[in-house]
């Protein structure tokens, strides 16, 4: 399998997930959509995965490349083909399908549980379990069709499924042991974070995120490798 990767910035980037793909013998090709990378051709690949970034959906006078991410997006799912996004990507899937998408009243970072409802994707997984959160948007409504799959205490839509093989998850799964770090270098997250947090916050969640790694670690080596399962079902048989 081929994994076509948008990034939006260099510190979001598919983490922990490429153990999986090393395992599976995928392979991957990332995008740097914010360095002006181009979207190659899209025929030669097997699925989409969209990874988080500091950016806003609807800055799109700011990041007019948004708009082609979009575009992109809208036309690949509504071609059947597998679509996972995450934070970010969850929230253009919604956006480029015609969902809504705005600003939380209060940021949410830090270690949090979410509740799933039973889903391919979720296979193996409990009904409620640990996540890092850290995003101050989040999708308000839905796109027509789509099933929501999981929520938490702050934030209503934690994941979406759209069709067979469009998913979306708002937490985040793919975490390495610098994530942390790297993540609290970006001046957004930087500013989310002590909102929430407080100046010096950064060292308390890198701690959590620590304590509670193998866990966080083992979920997303189950998740994105049921979301294979689930893309390799579209795949044309020979």
């Amino acid at each position: 399998m081929k994994i076509l990767v948008f990034q939006h910035v260099a510190s979001e980037h598919p983490g922990n997930f490429r153990d999986v793909m090393k395992a599976r013998g995928c392979t991957m090709q990332a995008v740097e959509l914010d360095e002006g990378e181009a979207i190659p051709p899209l025929d030669g690949f097997d699925a989409l995965l969209v990874m988080g970034g500091p950016m806003d959906v609807w800055e799109t006078d700011k990041f007019p490349w948004l708009r082609d991410e979009m575009a992109v997006i809208k036309a690949w799912v509504e071609a059947g083909r597998p679509y996972l996004g995450m934070c970010l990507g969850h929230q253009l899937l919604a956006q480029a399908l015609g969902g809504e998408v705005g600003l939380m009243a209060t940021p949410e970072v830090g270690m949090s549980k979410v509740e799933v409802v039973p889903d391919p994707i979720f296979s193996a997984m409990p009904e409620l379990w640990p996540c890092l959160q850290w995003h101050g948007a989040e999708v308000k409504r839905l796109p027509t069709g789509a099933v929501k799959l999981a929520t938490s205490s702050a934030c209503a839509i934690q994941a979406q499924r759209w069709g067979r093989f469009a998913y979306g998850l708002q937490f985040h799964l793919e975490l390495t042991h610098t994530t942390t770090a790297e993540w609290g270098r970006l001046p957004e997250y930087k500013a989310a974070l002590e909102r929430v947090r407080g100046p010096g916050g950064l060292d308390a969640l890198a701690s959590e995120v620590d304590a509670q790694f193998t866990g966080l670690y083992n979920a997303a080596q189950t998740v994105f490798g049921n979301f294979l399962d689930i893309a390799a079902q579209a795949l044309p048989r020979a």
